[in-house]
């Protein structure tokens, strides 16, 4: 099978995007499919071209998968018109780029960024080749939703362009029962809708003794129970609220918040932490991504934050399998939904309401004070991680591409992910 896959985050950029389309190509390369991957130059997210790299067009061979690269607006992940003419240079260049490759057998976008997908849309229907729209967030709701674009004439185009393109793919991979509800309820075919929920590759995260070296970067306190916070410093996170329960911790120093990652709320949370003397809060830059086991080897507990948003109830961050892989105990605070569904069913952890500090810092107690409590659940949160390994993912991905290819995009849906989760 031929897959020409659009994304514009991939490694050595570390988001989520970039991990889940990277670690499943290596497993469609390792059983004989043929993988070239459109993208850009890595810079995400500071907004600087990474060292080894310029902004042009180039291709590369990684493990296997055929990486084609583009010149695109590069802009850190600041300031929402930035942003769009980021992601408005990778639509077209992308764009171009795919037409001096072979025709695939099938062609693939992942959201969030949204005109990836157009990319890939457009070249698919113009190119008459099969098309399959990865949903990884309900992008424009979820922007919207973090108040960076208001209800206006302009989103409800973007919105109608973006139920043009479900209508038209062969098929819609949701990462979310949640994001195939909201899809079917707004007139998808339910039929070419399939759900694979994300995951993580077992073998690259596995419990390690803390990294001694990471510990002194980070600032860490030996003894001190530590709550990391691994991934992006968006505004759809409210990590504010993190420092708001901290500060009712303050005299707690055995207690400390971890923040690992980069992104557009990072340097104000530093700044407030730094004026409110917060000393059980420490900051560590975003590391490279074979550092990512070592980064999680420094948390006893993995906190797991979303805002308060109805849209963010759909969310499953993949943070949670991560730290399932990792062995640790979770502490979720976000709104009621399938993230927190699947920390509670497993009895991975705690989950408490989204933006309420008084309640993550009793949890947060809770955890620290009770070392029982943290082993058990950590025994229950390693044992549910086989459930969502990468292969499993890729493995299901793969049969939704055949079916698509074979012309049964209407089945997609009866392939259900439970029939082949044995890894």
């Amino acid at each position: 099978m031929k897959i020409l896959f659009f994304t514009e985050n991939f490694p050595p950029e570390t988001n989520a995007a970039a991990t889940r389309v990277y670690e499943r190509a290596l497993y469609w390369v390792k059983w004989g499919h043929d993988v070239t991957v459109i993208t850009c130059n890595p810079n995400f997210p500071h907004g600087r071209i990474f060292e080894g790299y310029q902004n042009d067009y180039c291709t590369e061979d990684m493990d296997g998968i055929r990486v084609v690269r583009v010149r695109t607006y590069v802009s850190p992940n600041l300031g929402f018109l930035r942003r769009i003419a980021d992601f408005l240079s990778f639509m077209f260049n992308g764009y171009r780029a795919a037409k001096r490759e072979p025709d695939p057998d099938v062609v693939i976008s992942t959201s969030p960024q949204f005109f990836t997908a157009v990319a890939a849309w457009w070249f698919a229907k113009l190119r008459k080749l099969k098309y399959v729209f990865e949903l990884g967030d309900l992008w424009p709701a979820s922007i919207a939703a973090v108040g960076a674009m208001r209800a206006n004439f302009a989103l409800r185009l973007i919105e109608a362009l973006e139920l043009k393109m479900y209508r038209d793919a062969d098929a819609v991979v949701a990462l979310t029962q949640s994001f195939k509800d909201n899809l079917t309820s707004r007139g998808i075919s339910d039929g070419k809708i399939s759900i694979v929920i994300n995951g993580v590759d077992l073998w690259r995260y596995a419990p390690r003794p803390r990294n001694a070296e990471l510990a002194v970067q980070a600032g860490l306190i030996g003894n001190a129970c530590v709550f990391g916070y691994i991934g992006t410093h968006g505004m759809a996170h409210a990590l504010n609220n993190v420092l708001d329960a901290a500060a009712l911790m303050r005299d707690r120093q055995d207690i400390q918040f971890l923040f690992v990652g980069a992104g557009a709320e990072r340097n104000a949370l530093i700044e407030r932490a730094h004026q409110e003397g917060l000393s059980n809060v420490v900051f560590l830059e975003a590391q490279p991504k074979e550092r990512m086991p070592d980064v999680w080897s420094l948390c006893d507990v993995a906190l797991v934050h979303l805002k308060s948003s109805e849209v963010f109830a759909g969310v499953i961050p993949s943070k949670i399998f991560e730290a399932m892989g990792m062995k640790l105990p979770i502490l979720f605070a976000g709104p009621k939904g399938e993230g927190s569904r699947i920390v509670s069913d497993a009895k991975a952890g705690l989950v408490v309401n989204a933006e309420d500090p008084k309640a993550l810092a009793k949890s947060a107690l809770k955890f620290a004070d009770d070392a029982a409590l943290r082993d058990e659940m950590s025994k229950y949160s390693a044992a549910a991680a086989p459930r969502y390994s990468r292969e499993t993912q890729a493995r299901y991905m793969i049969e939704v591409l055949q079916a698509v290819i074979n012309g049964d995009s209407q089945t997609v849906a009866r392939i259900k992910l439970d029939d082949s989760v044995q890894s």
